[in-house]
C-alpha cells in the first residue's frame, strides 16, 4: 500500500486526533505514520492487518527451518556428517 502525504503525521498532532486517526486506519485500511523530530517513529495499523502480518511472519520462520531441514538432509544422505567428537568441538567454541 502505498502511503499519501496526509498519512503522515507528526505525533504531537497525532495526539490531538487519536480517535480520528484510529477510525480512519480502521475504516479505510490506511496506515499512518507518525514522526517525531521529522524521522519516522511509529505506526498506526488496523489490528487484523497486524494479526496478518504477524501470520505472515509465523509462516516464513517455518519455510526457513523447512528450508534448513532439506538442506541438512541432503548433507546427510551425501555423507557429510560429523563425527561426535568434531560435533562437541563446534559446539564448544
Amino acid at each position: 500500500m502505498t502511503l499519501r502525504a496526509s498519512d503522515i503525521i507528526p505525533i504531537s498532532e497525532a495526539r490531538a486526533r487519536l480517535t480520528e486517526l484510529a477510525e480512519d486506519v480502521v475504516g479505510s485500511g490506511a496506515e499512518k505514520v507518525l514522526t517525531k523530530n521529522g524521522a519516522s517513529y511509529v505506526a498506526l495499523v488496523d489490528a487484523k492487518k497486524l494479526d496478518y502480518y504477524h501470520a505472515l511472519e509465523h509462516e516464513h520462520a517455518g519455510l526457513i527451518l523447512l528450508s534448513e531441514a532439506e538442506i541438512a538432509l541432503g548433507q546427510v544422505i551425501a555423507g557429510q556428517r560429523l563425527s561426535p567428537a568434531d560435533l562437541d568441538r563446534l559446539l564448544a567454541d
